[in-house]
């Protein structure tokens, strides 16, 4: 029988410091300055290289508004029918057959050497129709108009009037209307959410069955009626837009109320005595500014072309005001025989409209909290 015996118990060393007891450890210090939460946003926006684009269209667009109209010697409303529907012609561009002012017309054979000869650029094709020879010929209708000396850029309308003027002037008058619907869509936007976020409960049940309700209406029902009985200035037109356009932003911001109301430091400033106002206005509100902003630039485009919709119904803002949606409305007319009218208004609403929701979308990401910090 063998006997165990116990090892000898080892001897422990005492612990041995990685450092010199004698200096004070400390965190290494951070190589760049913080970086607060809209320097960051904007930070992260500069990088989407499409918003970036699109802000600088609008920024453009904005000041061609406002020096547009005043580039030549035509005002918005002088009229010359003798001169109506002229095609576009711009200097330097026409020695390259572009927007050089010509136009193609169906006209006898015999008498194009009696009207056409001074301002006759091609024959197009030759044919005949019921025996009588016709030729579809490419002129200038400047020198056979007799106003070789004049430019318009982009061609005159049924009236006379210069296009590029009113074009620029309707440009401004739609987002001015624009604005002042995204200015109080927010308004009340952001009131009635906040009331229904905060305080929620019977208040909120409340105020929901009323949305409900007028979101049950249909919008251009109540466009259409409000500006029957209030007429078709620019306010009444802008006002119509803020009749239901204000629902979407109030479930926003009720919702940003419901994510942040039962915070730790809202809690702890009610605890210290914080009024509703202070807590809604300062601690809760600021929370959403990200999601304002983004929801602003996106409900620029949408009273655009809400206000262009209404112009095709015959509800547009009075003449001689232009807007883009007149303009639209009146090219359509005669969109096949001077399409000019219609081809510009169009490029630049749907310039508009692209740009903003790529602003929109940059926006929308930057401000994004859950993205902060990410390269």
């Amino acid at each position: 029988m063998s006997i165990k015996t116990s090892s000898p118990p080892k001897i422990r060393k005492p612990f041995e410091f990685a450092h010199d007891r004698s200096q004070q450890l400390k965190d290494d210090k951070f190589e760049t300055e913080p970086i607060g939460f809209f320097e960051d946003a904007m930070l992260r926006f500069v990088k989407n290289k499409a918003s970036i684009v699109a802000f600088w269209l609008i920024a453009f667009i904005v000041l061609m508004s406002f020096i547009g109209p005043y580039m030549n010697e035509y005002g918005y409303k002088d009229q010359n029918v003798t001169i109506n529907y002229m095609p576009s012609r711009v200097p330097g561009l026409e020695r390259l057959g572009i927007l050089d002012g010509s136009k193609v017309r169906r006209v006898r054979y015999s008498s194009i050497a009696e009207k056409y000869q001074e301002s006759l650029i091609e024959i197009v094709r030759e044919y005949e129709i019921s025996g009588v020879r016709m030729a579809d010929i490419r002129f200038n209708d400047y020198i056979y108009r007799g106003i070789a000396d004049k430019y318009y850029f982009f061609g005159t309308d049924a009236l006379g009037r210069d296009l590029w003027t009113r074009l620029w002037r309707g440009v401004r008058i739609s987002l001015l209307i624009a604005l002042i619907a995204m200015s109080v869509n927010i308004f009340i936007g952001v009131v009635y959410g906040a009331i229904c976020g905060y305080y929620g409960g019977t208040v909120d049940i409340v105020m929901q069955r009323f949305i409900e309700i007028l979101g049950g209406v249909p919008t251009i029902v109540v466009m259409i009626l409000f500006i029957l009985y209030y007429g078709s200035g620019i306010l009444p037109i802008a006002l119509a837009l803020c009749l239901k356009g204000w629902i979407g932003m109030s479930r926003m911001i009720r919702a940003q109320f419901y994510k942040y109301k039962r915070m730790e430091y809202v809690l702890a400033s009610r605890t210290l005595g914080a009024k509703d106002l202070t807590l809604i206005f300062r601690h809760i509100l600021p929370n959403a500014i990200g999601v304002l902003i983004t929801m602003a630039a996106l409900a620029i485009p949408r009273a655009i072309f809400q206000e262009s919709f209404l112009a095709y119904l015959g509800l547009g803002i009075q003449a001689p005001e232009p807007s883009i949606g007149i303009l639209l409305a009146e090219g359509q007319k005669v969109l096949i025989d001077h399409p000019h009218l219609t081809l510009f208004p169009a490029i630049l609403i749907s310039t508009l409209m692209i740009s903003f929701n790529l602003l929109g979308n940059g926006l929308r990401d930057a401000f994004d909290p859950t993205l902060r910090g990410i390269e």
